[in-house]
């Protein structure tokens, strides 16, 4: 058998067509909007809670001992007034399928309301855009700066960014590696080689992940967004690009008919990627 199956190139893209890109597809900064509104103001006291459960609840005691504490050393897995050993393990299983099964309701329902409100990359990112926010400026002011050459205004802006996010790394790992190691005695003693590793290793993804990588996680790494497809039905709410009303893009006065000027409804003001919100997750995910 030496005939070949006949094959036929199929153009996907329209040559006498300009190739659009947002900033996220041709590689370079994505400047954020700052906003305001209600929704906007549920997330930041989503955001809020979730800081207070997470650096909170590692602080807390129970009886002598830290009330929510994987002790490894000794096999033991505290939760208040209750203790796990490894043969109960079957109960975390439990639980971790409940919460499974709980995403997966939420995101029939509503949606990527996850990745908008709950996703711990979503909002340590926002907490890190809120630090480059208040020492560098909002978007034109970060735009020029990025354009202006160095010199010592800027040299001492980004200075105090990336002072302030390894600060907030630091504190996240320490947070993190105090629920496998008391809390006190990792912050008050001397830690051991792997406690001073997992610190360094969960400090340095999160100045990577919430400062550098951002919406390119959610892309390329997160798992659930390569799953979450599968979950929706005809009644899931879904924030996206309607194409058809959207084309062909482009500017025009307020007064003017789209129709009359051959021009779809989308303006192409490129909002819709330059404002921190589940909407954007969602297009650069599509």
């Amino acid at each position: 058998m030496t005939d070949r199956i006949p094959a036929r190139i199929i153009e996907t893209v329209d040559p006498s067509q300009p190739i659009r890109l947002t900033p996220a597809q041709s590689g370079g900064p994505i400047h954020t909007r700052s906003f305001s509104g209600r929704f906007r103001n549920l997330r930041l006291l989503g955001d809020a809670l979730l800081m207070l459960l997470y650096f909170g609840t590692v602080w807390l005691n129970w009886n002598g001992r830290q009330a929510v504490l994987w002790d490894l050393d000794r096999q033991q897995f505290h939760i208040f007034g209750a203790t796990f050993w490894p043969q109960d393990f079957i109960l975390l299983s439990a639980i971790l399928i409940i919460a499974a099964f709980g995403l997966f309701f939420i995101t029939v329902l509503a949606g990527r309301i996850w990745c908008g409100y709950a996703c711990p990359q979503s909002t340590w990112t926002w907490m890190f855009m809120w630090v480059e926010k208040i020492t560098e400026g909002d978007r034109l002011q970060r735009i020029k700066l990025d354009a202006a050459p160095w010199s010592a205004a800027k040299l001492l802006r980004r200075a105090a960014k990336h002072t302030l996010w390894l600060a907030i790394s630091l504190a996240t790992a320490l947070a993190f590696v105090g629920y496998f190691t008391p809390i006190k005695d990792l912050l008050t003693g001397l830690p051991g080689p792997w406690e001073s590793f997992w610190v360094a290793f969960y400090g340095f993804a999160t100045y990577g992940n919430a400062g550098f990588m951002r919406e390119q996680v959610c892309k390329y790494m997160c798992p659930y967004a390569r799953f979450q497809s599968a979950m929706f039905d005809r009644d899931t709410l879904v924030v996206s690009y309607d194409e058809t009303r959207g084309e062909p893009r482009g500017a025009r006065s307020r007064k003017a008919e789209p129709k009359a000027l051959g021009l779809g409804a989308c303006v192409d003001c490129t909002l819709c990627v330059t404002v921190p919100s589940p909407l954007k997750k969602i297009l650069l995910l599509a």
